[in-house]
């Protein structure tokens, strides 16, 4: 079985106009894995994008639920409108794959993980491994949730994966993003690291200054590689450019161009 992330940056402008979706990049990258379904397995994961991103920050889901009645409704309000919009991006997705004839089906992540402290406490991961035996695709997505330590959080589609690679031992998961892997420095300055263990994770997030999260309300590159670290334990992870025709299709060979990181 094979986890898929789609970053939001690959099928989103998180700079563009709310809730803008590429419609071509989803096909294709839907089209790529047709071409291995149904001998292999999939779990479809996506990010937000256009879609949560902007609510998620506007009303600072990330802070919890506070004390004072006004603040926590305000809130609770942000908490209900950004699972909404992430629900249409989940729709846009399952869309696409249905399109190239998969059975993409729709799992509402907040339904099934709860979470104390930004990290996931549970998650019932019992329907998944049913659809799977099933031989549906499932499709989950970066959501909201509750929380045991601050009521409500965000759940990031990383920490998502994370987890499942944990319960369910896929062979491989694959980053999808819109520049070419993982680079020693900063896109487009630094060198792209094509082979990494899970043991130079750290020195790595020492050398690009992780020492706080970035700029995204789910991390960022920092978190990406955080968490790359823990999946590592369990699988094959790669990280390519999702924008660029073949990639995935490469990476789910495991001749592909861009970042393997081995445990």
């Amino acid at each position: 079985m094979i986890i898929v992330k789609v970053g939001g940056s690959v099928f989103s402008d998180k700079k563009g106009e709310p809730e803008n979706f590429d419609e071509e990049t989803v096909g294709r990258i839907a089209g790529e894995i047709a071409g291995f379904y149904p001998e292999e397995d999939f779990i479809i994961v996506h990010g937000g994008g256009s879609f949560g991103h902007p609510e998620a920050k506007k009303y600072g889901i990330r802070k919890g639920l506070p004390g004072d009645w006004k603040t926590a409704h305000h809130r609770r309000m942000g908490f209900t409108l950004t699972h909404q919009a992430m629900l249409r991006a989940n729709e846009k997705f399952i869309d696409a794959f249905v399109s190239k004839n998969l059975p993409a089906f729709s799992v509402s992540t907040s339904s099934l993980f709860i979470t104390e402290n930004g990290e996931v406490a549970y998650g019932d991961v019992e329907v998944i491994k049913r659809l799977l035996e099933l031989r549906f695709i499932p499709v989950l997505f970066g959501d909201v949730s509750v929380d045991l330590a601050k009521g409500i959080d965000i759940l990031s589609g990383d920490q998502i994966i994370t987890y499942l690679a944990k319960m369910l031992g896929p062979k491989k998961v694959v980053f999808l993003m819109d520049v070419d892997g993982i680079y020693d420095g900063r896109p487009g300055e630094g060198s792209l690291i094509g082979s990494l263990s899970k043991d130079e994770i750290d020195a790595l997030l020492d050398r690009l200054h992780c020492t706080a999260a970035g700029t995204d309300v789910t991390g960022g590159i920092c978190n990406k590689l955080q968490e790359a670290k823990k999946i590592a334990e369990h699988a094959e992870v790669w990280f390519v450019n999702g924008k660029v025709p073949g990639r995935l299709r490469g990476a789910i060979r495991g001749d592909g161009f861009g970042t393997r990181i081995t445990g």
